[in-house]
């Protein structure tokens, strides 16, 4: 029952027990789906608790990647950023059991953005660091420029919101409330950050529980070696993988709109280059460090190439820290993928999006077309409401990041309405938005004619529409692709383009950008919020009648598109099946 492989700088094969690893792994993915749960069941805001944006991970006392609680992707950074930060600024021998430590920031802490924030913990056995269970979870603001601390349009990280470089938040099981009153007080909402830190603290408590039990249950020893057994194993997995790839370089380039400061179109070029069993992913060409906030922190950038690469190559594959080995990524100093400090990064998220975008196109040159796909939505729409809730007298933030198309593949149509790479957190369910601020969503739907026409269609976007219904309501929004589209793949036609619209319907509809940092509302005005469709797959003229007919019915696409990228003719043949 043993699986025998070979490491890339051992002599000898190396013999594992592969339903070994396999039991130890999803033990320790149990671990950190345990801690999900409790995170989420335990917040108090809504970010976490509804939209479930947060992460969780288990490290070995080295600080390598274990398990990671199936999540949000890009938090992978954050989590690996603060880690390494730890036993950077700390001695192990330094740590006392019940300690904690917080950070944030991308520049000091390995952060990927000020609003995710981490918290470490050290779990002990027999009074030694064994590993280190940690957390991280979004916060609806830290201060700054903006409610939300997120402004498309800052030029530093200082208007960001409170930085916090690694620190000690928990001293042998003690929270440190001086510490916690002074990150509260600089929130506009100071007591949901003390509740969702104090959570965090305590989710790494069970999480190390968890952890020490099942290590001292093996054997602390024998823990061990299954952790070196599992990363040995996942990395000369991967590299099998990498080695089966055609050599050689293939480049793809896609666009953001504008660095949300006012430029032009900012290129983001990816060059893969194989050959043998390592694989480097190199930016060279991509634009300019951004003037506003859409610069992509290292972490960040390592978080959404090691996504691609194993979505792209194995989706089974364990998420540790061996399946960073066979992998290297290079970006040009000073450019959007490799900001200079102190570069604004509130809205990476965008930009990152972008890259993995770049990353699966230039993997064209790489993989058969069945495992193909046309390009995505590739953003992270995201809208901002905040001011006064008149029933509690207290200041919000509804924050919501909004999905898009999927690309077409070479048998199916793009999936509508759904996030895609780095991000996986779920909508705001118009009943807590409702419920929890003064707000009225007059439209929840699918963007009708968004997804690219093609053999196999793209996905479609979503429209959001929410009315103020408070005086002095200030909306921001950071969103791209009102220029370039999701680009279609082998004739398949581009997806459709973001907008923000205020007041959509009345008299004084006004057409606003779709980086908007701080816009005051009335009570009773609107917001209407469009998201890109996906990229089609294959020839127009290629899509069977039924397909055309099922998307008529369904009201996917009006007639008078359909007519336009399927020709007239088809559209009557396809009407006459219904």
């Amino acid at each position: 029952m043993a699986e025998r492989t070979q490491t890339q700088d051992a002599a000898p094969q190396r013999q594992f027990d592969a339903i070994a690893m396999e039991v130890f792994s999803n033990r320790m993915l149990s671990i950190t789906e345990n801690m999900a749960i409790h995170m989420m069941r335990s917040s108090y805001s809504a970010q976490i608790k509804e939209r479930r944006d947060f992460s969780v991970g288990i490290f070995d006392a080295q600080g390598r990647l274990i398990a990671q609680g199936t999540h949000i992707p890009i938090h992978l950074g954050s989590l690996l950023g603060s880690v390494e930060a730890l036993l950077a600024r700390y001695r192990i021998t330094d740590m006392v059991e019940g300690d904690a430590f917080i950070c944030n920031d991308p520049y000091l802490a390995g952060g990927t953005h000020m609003p995710d924030v981490s918290i470490v913990t050290p779990v002990f056995i027999d009074g030694q660091v064994a590993a280190f269970a940690a957390n991280i979870g979004h916060h609806s603001d830290l201060g700054g420029a903006v409610p939300g601390s997120i402004s498309p349009d800052a030029r530093s990280i200082f208007e960001e919101g409170l930085r916090l470089p690694i620190i000690r938040i928990a001293r042998g099981g003690e929270i440190d409330e001086d510490l916690l009153n002074l990150i509260a007080a600089n929130s506009r909402m100071p007591e949901e950050r003390r509740l969702d830190l104090r959570v965090q603290v305590a989710v790494n408590v069970r999480g190390g529980d968890e952890t020490r039990a099942l290590f001292k249950r093996m054997g602390l020893a024998n823990a061990q070696a299954a952790v070196e057994d599992v990363f040995a194993y996942t990395a000369e997995r991967l590299r099998r993988r990498i080695s089966a790839l055609p050599a050689g370089e293939h480049t793809f380039r896609t666009w953001l709109d504008d660095d949300g400061a006012g430029s032009g179109p900012v290129p983001i070029v990816v060059t893969a280059k194989t050959g043998g069993n390592a694989l480097h992913l190199d930016l060279e060409g991509t634009g300019p460090q951004a003037g506003g906030a859409f610069n992509v922190p290292a972490s960040a950038l390592r978080a959404t190439v090691y996504y691609c690469v194993k979505a792209l190559l194995d989706p089974e594959l364990m998420p540790n820290s061996g399946m960073f080995e066979a992998v290297t990524i290079s970006a040009p100093k000073g450019s959007i993928a490799n900001p200079n400090y102190p570069a604004a990064t509130g809205v990476r998220s965008n930009t990152c999006q972008k890259i993995a975008g770049a990353v699966f196109g230039a993997f064209r040159g790489l993989v058969p077309t069945d495992r193909q796909i046309a390009s995505s939505h590739d953003l992270l729409p995201s809208f901002f409401f905040s001011g006064v809730n008149p029933e509690t007298g207290r200041f919000y933030v509804c924050a919501e990041t909004v999905g898009g198309g999927s690309g077409a593949r070479e048998n199916d149509d793009g999936a509508d309405a759904i996030h895609v790479h780095i991000t996986n957190s779920l909508n705001l369910p118009t009943e807590a938005m409702e419920n929890e601020y003064p707000l009225l969503c007059e439209g929840y739907s699918l963007a009708v004619d968004s997804g690219g026409a093609g053999r196999q269609r793209g996905g479609l976007g979503i429209v959001r529409h929410v009315r103020a219904l408070q005086d002095n309501t200030v909306f921001s929004a950071r969103s791209d692709a009102y220029i370039h589209g999701a680009e279609g793949i082998y004739g398949g036609r581009t997806g459709g383009l973001s907008s923000v619209i205020r007041n959509a319907g009345r008299a004084d509809e006004q057409v606003l950008p779709t980086k908007v940092p701080n816009l005051v509302l009335a009570a009773g005005e609107s917001i209407r919020v469009q998201t890109p469709g996906g990229g089609g797959f294959g020839p127009c003229d290629e899509r069977p009648l039924g397909e055309i007919a099922r998307d008529l019915r369904d009201g996917i696409i009006t007639q008078s598109a359909a007519e336009r990228d399927y020709g007239a003719a088809r559209v009557r043949e396809a009407l006459n099946l219904l």
